[in-house]
């Protein structure tokens, strides 16, 4: 059988999205930063179960809508598998010196005393109130390899 992408969902019971809602949020999240490419298989609803103590249904809804959504694709006994990826190349060289902007912007908000919820708060006005970019920002957990601080 193969194995499962590296991908851990994060569920947020006090954050007010649905849990079947973080997990579409969380795969999208990981085909935009590349953590999920084309073939990957999603980890099994039991090994979500498992890991989030989450009823297995919830799982294969999100799914469902992922797959609705054209991201993924069930093959039967075999596992849900990532059909394409998000955001264009957002995982490839091409952004390396953005990400390393932000990566400097946030040790700048660490030491002014900016806290994770500040810091999110901050770039979600920001991405709200650009003009041309669609959708609210929404915030989502974090994958494997990823640190939350």
């Amino acid at each position: 059988m193969p194995e499962s992408a590296a991908v851990e969902f994060r569920i947020d019971r006090r954050s007010g999205v649905s849990t079947y809602l973080q997990i579409v949020q969380q795969t999208k999240q990981a085909l935009r930063l590349g953590v999920l490419r084309p073939g990957d298989r999603l980890p099994t609803a039991r090994e979500v179960v498992e890991a989030t103590a989450i009823n297995p249904n919830t799982v294969l809804k999100a799914y469902r809508e992922l797959e609705r959504e054209g991201l993924v694709e069930g093959r039967r006994g075999l596992g849900t598998f990532v059909r394409r990826t998000l955001g264009g190349a957002a995982h490839d060289d091409a952004h390396t010196p953005l990400r390393a902007e932000l990566a400097d912007w946030i040790g700048r908000a660490r030491t002014a005393g900016l806290e994770r919820d500040d810091m999110t708060a901050l770039f979600g006005t920001l991405l709200d109130s650009t003009p041309g970019l669609t959708g609210a920002f929404e915030p989502t957990g974090s994958f494997e390899g990823e640190t939350n601080t």
